[in-house]
């Protein structure tokens, strides 16, 4: 009887793992699929990227797409470099300021905090397209206009919201006896934030980081209205340019590219950053 038992459970596990190994290629192809049939595409030329695919018209695959934007009269390069550069320092930004002022709403108590967080939130309900004319006479007193430094503020200040709650909730989840062993051992405020609670928040910031990454990357309407001079422009915008002809003909060649360069950052912040999505706050706690 035991020995029967015995011998049935491997192939019931070998037919487990085989299932789940299935739905998880499935899965993943429901997602890597596009991506690759549009990197694919990105190398036909435009003529054949608007026609029903074929067969025949994967044998003409070059890199005609890449090279015009990259080497042509629009200097595709700068407005990545731009475009990094607004990215980078709002993720910054915003995770700096968010990990601080969720540090102080979810570790302190004070007078009027509640209010105080209430009004955070509702950033989250003013969408900034809805406050676009005063935000751009703002700008233009702050002499910020046409700055990729005052950009990022902007990308910024409309990041913070959703940062700071998330980190709110995530210093909440953290255990107090933590705290209360740092200030026995005679940690700072500070020291306790950098030193104790780091590895325990980093999920948190990991995300507070990719979210206002991603933003500042893709968004297109503030860096269209803020942002005047080519040599400025981030990259939605230049390529919003370069895809367009005079008479409003969209170069679909130029557009998968320019989606496919755009699409890099993207995949490599996320997985640079991946990683802490797995790591609990309890495991967290252990490591550091």
């Amino acid at each position: 009887m035991s020995s029967s038992t015995a011998l049935a459970v491997p192939p019931r596990r070998r037919g487990g793992g085989s299932l789940y190994f299935t739905a998880g290629i499935l899965i993943s192809a429901v997602f890597v699929l596009p991506l690759a049939w549009e990197i694919l595409r990105s190398f036909q030329p435009a003529s054949a990227i608007i026609s029903p695919p074929s067969l025949k018209s994967f044998s003409h695959l070059g890199l005609g797409n890449y090279r015009q934007l990259l080497t042509g009269q629009d200097d595709i390069l700068r407005n990545v470099v731009n475009s990094l550069i607004v990215a980078f320092a709002t993720s910054l930004l915003t995770s700096i300021v968010a990990t601080l002022a969720g540090y102080g709403f979810g570790r302190f108590r004070f007078r009027g905090s509640g209010i105080a967080f209430a009004v955070v939130l509702v950033g989250f309900m003013v969408p900034f397209q809805a406050v676009l004319t005063p935000l751009f006479l703002e700008m233009h007193y702050l002499h910020l206009l046409n700055s990729l430094i005052g950009l990022a503020l902007f990308y910024t200040a409309f990041n913070l919201p959703f940062g700071i709650y998330v980190m709110r909730n995530t210093f909440l989840q953290v255990p107090g006896e933590l705290v209360d062993a740092a200030k026995v051992d005679g940690a700072s405020t500070m020291s306790t934030l950098t030193r104790v609670l780091r590895a325990i928040v980093m999920p948190g910031i990991a995300t507070t980081f990719l979210y206002a990454f991603l933003f500042a990357w893709t968004e297109f309407l503030g860096a269209l209205t803020f942002v005047t001079s080519g040599t400025t422009y981030t990259l939605p915008v230049a390529l919003s340019n370069v895809e367009t002809n005079t008479y409003g003909a969209v170069n679909y060649g130029y557009l998968v590219a320019g989606a496919v360069i755009a699409m890099i950052p993207c995949i490599l912040v996320y997985v640079a950053l991946q990683r802490y999505y797995v790591r609990g706050l309890v495991s967290g706690a252990v490591k550091g």
